[in-house]
Order: structure tokens, then C-alpha cells, then sequence
């Protein structure tokens, strides 16, 4: 059977490391983590710890509370248009 180099970062060789049985190597610790655990991976894939999550919806509320500004000024701003519009056709037509 083949062997893969990989690279990882010190921190996480380091956490390996000590979660690696003397009678082991890496690659039957990396079998035996994998074999252990449970499900699907992907299934807390991305799932954030309270203070995170709570500071992601800090900056969602305030993103859209920008959003919604920008489009109410954007929006203002069409219509006083559409209207000036309407009034220089007016104007014409009666002039």
C-alpha cells in the first residue's frame, strides 16, 4: 500500500501527538480517531460556539439594518427622479 505526505500545523501535530498511543503510529492513530468518530462529519461542519454565533448575528442585524438604509435612500431618490421626470413632461405638454 502507498504513503501520502501531507503538512499540518505544529499546533495540530502537537494535539496529535498526544492523543497518539506508544504502540501506534500516525497513520493507525489518524484510522483509529477516524473509525471513532461517530456520523457524518459534515453534520457539526461550521457549527459555532455561542459567543460566535451570538457576534455573527451583531454584524448580520447591523448589515442588513445598512442595507435596508441604502435601499430606502436609493429608493427615495428614484422616486424624486420619477417625479421631476413627470413634471418636465408636464410642463411640455402644457407648455
Amino acid at each position: 500500500m502507498g504513503t501520502k505526505t501531507i503538512g499540518i500545523r505544529e499546533k495540530v501535530y502537537e494535539r496529535l501527538k498526544a492523543r497518539k498511543r506508544d504502540d501506534e503510529s500516525f497513520t493507525d492513530l489518524m484510522d483509529r480517531l477516524l473509525d471513532e468518530s461517530k456520523g457524518d462529519w459534515r453534520e457539526g461542519f461550521g457549527t459555532l460556539g455561542e459567543d460566535d454565533a451570538a457576534e455573527l448575528e451583531e454584524l448580520v442585524e447591523q448589515s442588513r439594518e445598512r442595507l435596508n438604509e441604502g435601499l430606502a435612500t436609493r429608493q427615495q431618490n428614484a422616486l424624486e427622479e420619477l417625479s421631476d421626470l413627470d413634471d418636465v413632461e408636464n410642463d411640455n405638454e402644457t407648455a
